[in-house]
């Protein structure tokens, strides 16, 4: 197995992991639990739309984390770096739009941002290698 692949696949679980230590951290700021009860969250209302859409975000990664192990060299390598591309842009996009978070949160926009962009990077690296 190539230790880029490798890399990869490591990368999208721990993506996968720091959103989910996102989502959970979250609880325990002030007035969470009751923005949820509300049905709100970040300003958001529930539906059943932003409910696939956040399972979506959680499962791309995980289904990248296996196929990143299995794909043929140049399938991989692209979709690697255009879903690492499109998740670094969302990361961004999301971090930029509530700047004013608590540190916790801030952290965590910041892990998830790098561990996308160094998906791209190990994913365009080793298309160089070949």
């Amino acid at each position: 197995m190539e230790d880029w692949r490798i890399k990869i696949s490591v990368l999208w679980l721990f993506w996968t992991v720091a959103f989910l230590v996102s989502l959970v951290s979250a609880l325990f700021d002030p007035g969470a639990m009751a923005q949820i009860t509300a049905g709100e969250i970040a300003g958001f209302q529930v539906t059943p739309e932003l409910i696939l859409l956040t399972t979506i975000m959680m499962l791309v990664p995980l289904v990248m984390a296996f196929l990143s192990l299995t794909l043929k060299d140049s399938i991989d390598r692209w979709a690697n770096v255009v879903l690492g591309v499109t998740y670094t842009g969302i990361c961004l996009f999301d971090w930029l739009g509530s700047l004013a978070e608590p540190a916790h949160q801030i952290l965590m926009h910041i892990s998830r941002i790098m561990a996308s962009a160094l998906i791209v990077w190990y994913a365009w690296k080793s298309r160089q290698k070949a």
